[in-house]
């Protein structure tokens, strides 16, 4: 018993330790304590300085921004402009360009007067044809020659493929083409006044009554037969007409007509394009 008891404290020993160790334990738990305080401030300083940092960085955009928005503000650079846009505007285009010089008229003599004179009929003359109003629209001086009831003055007028067979009679001066009236026949406005041209420059319209049949060709070459018909019988009617009629060329036969195809065109002369390749 004895023995378990001296071996009980010697193993404790070593657990207590010696006064040596504790004292040495003592002096360096103050020094853990410092260093755990230490730590603590150095740490608690550090996350200030980064909180300030921060703080910082976003007070220094602002300040930065601050400025930019100054320029925005300033708008007295406008009225330069208005000032600049009224400077132009009050400049007249082309003064910097030099004047012309105007030469005095010369005076013609009798040649030059007469070939302008000349040359200012032919234009108006070559105006009128295209346009289609000439002296010669006026009517004749002759007065109608009465017909009498039973008679009646029959001719053929022909343009291009179109054929129209005319009979004159005493009337009232209604015209029908194929049993139908001008005006219905003929729709457009210029082909009736081209159908009644010969009547209305002979001055017997409103005087005879005009029957016409015609056929072939188109409404324009038909209205141009129903013409050259009309002048010829008006010329069986009265025979002093003839002259008139010839001098504006309601009695001759228009021969033109359209070209024949080649073989090897299109058409009458044109081409089939050119192949490069």
């Amino acid at each position: 018993m004895q023995d378990e008891e001296q071996q009980q404290p010697e193993e404790q020993q070593p657990e207590e330790g010696t006064p040596e160790e504790q004292q040495a334990d003592e002096q360096a738990a103050p020094e853990e304590a410092l260093a755990e305080d230490a730590a603590t401030e150095d740490d608690t300083p550090a996350e200030e300085a980064l909180a300030e940092d921060a703080a910082t960085e976003d007070d220094t955009p602002a300040e930065e921004a601050a400025p930019a928005e100054e320029p925005a503000a300033e708008q007295p650079a406008a009225p330069a402009a208005d000032d600049g846009k009224k400077k132009k505007q009050d400049v007249v285009p082309g003064a910097e360009l030099d004047p012309i010089a105007i030469e005095p008229e010369r005076r013609l003599d009798a040649e030059e007067r007469a070939r302008n004179e000349a040359e200012e009929e032919e234009r108006a003359r070559r105006e009128r044809e295209l346009i289609g109003e000439d002296d010669e629209a006026a009517p004749l001086a002759t007065q109608p020659t009465k017909i009498s009831g039973d008679a009646s003055y029959s001719a053929t007028g022909k343009r291009k493929s179109s054929v129209a067979r005319v009979i004159l009679r005493s009337g009232d001066g209604s015209i029908q083409v194929n049993k139908r009236d001008l005006d219905e026949y003929f729709p457009r406005a210029f082909l009736q006044s081209v159908a009644r041209q010969a009547l209305v420059q002979s001055g017997y319209e409103g005087n005879v009554d005009v029957r016409v049949r015609v056929h072939g060709g188109g409404i324009s070459g038909q209205a141009a037969a129903v013409r050259h018909g009309i002048a010829k019988a008006l010329c069986e009617v009265d025979p002093a007409l003839r002259p008139e009629l010839k001098r504006r060329g309601m009695l001759t036969r228009d021969a033109r007509v359209k070209e024949r195809r080649k073989a090897g065109l299109k058409k009458a002369r044109k081409k089939p394009q050119f192949s490069k390749r």
